[in-house]
């Protein structure tokens, strides 16, 4: 595969455990609001904001070269596209608040999100802690799979070529927490220790077989 898997892994990483931790913070600094019927609907309403399901049933370590090839360019194009989306969502509660001076993607915006010196609405809260919950996009299991699966369309089946990738991972989340500027969101270790499991798991069933 024609491709730094090194690098990409631990970009990959570090991409995946900051956007944990900015999702995070979103849910922190609720607006206040009235409890009228316009807050209570927002509230409640079905986030609308990462909501791709992800099968955890697919197995990697079966798959061919190309189509190991295709399901890294996949994971990377729904990692940017969801980033995007967040990133879009945030800018618009920026601008709404008069915080101007940040743009998008950069250093600015990534200290303002680290911050937490800022609001959000009801309707924003709700669809970042859907994100982040058990099941959510951002959430711990399906972040964690994500990077694991990264790992192994790089690696094949292959358990030192694993063992590269799992270090290559130890980087990224160094790297994150280097990004982030302080300590991360205990939803970031969380995810830290569910990737770890996955691995332990892989090496496991590779050793009993």
């Amino acid at each position: 595969m024609q491709l730094n898997s090194d690098v990409g892994i631990r970009q990959y990483a570090q991409a995946q455990t900051v956007q944990n931790a900015k999702t995070t913070t979103a849910t922190a600094n609720v607006a206040a609001q009235k409890e009228g019927a316009e807050s209570v609907a927002a509230k409640t309403t079905s986030p609308d904001l990462d909501k791709a399901e992800f099968s955890s049933t697919r197995d990697v370590m079966k798959m061919s070269d190309s189509e190991r090839a295709s399901l890294v360019s996949s994971l990377k194009e729904d990692l940017d596209n969801q980033m995007n989306r967040f990133t879009s969502m945030m800018m618009q509660t920026f601008n709404k608040q008069g915080i101007t001076s940040v743009t998008a993607n950069s250093d600015d915006f990534w200290k303002m999100m680290a911050s937490g010196n800022f609001t959000v609405d009801a309707k924003t809260k709700a669809e970042a802690q859907a994100a982040i919950s058990e099941d959510g996009f951002w959430g711990v299991k399906q972040t964690s799979q994500r990077i694991f699966d990264f790992a192994a369309a790089l690696a094949g089946d292959d358990v030192e070529k694993m063992k590269e990738m799992q270090a290559a991972v130890e980087k990224g989340f160094q790297q994150a927490t280097g990004a982030w500027g302080k300590e991360l969101p205990s939803i970031c270790g969380d995810t830290h220790a569910a990737v770890t499991q996955l691995f332990d798991e892989y090496y496991a069933q590779r050793e009993a077989a």
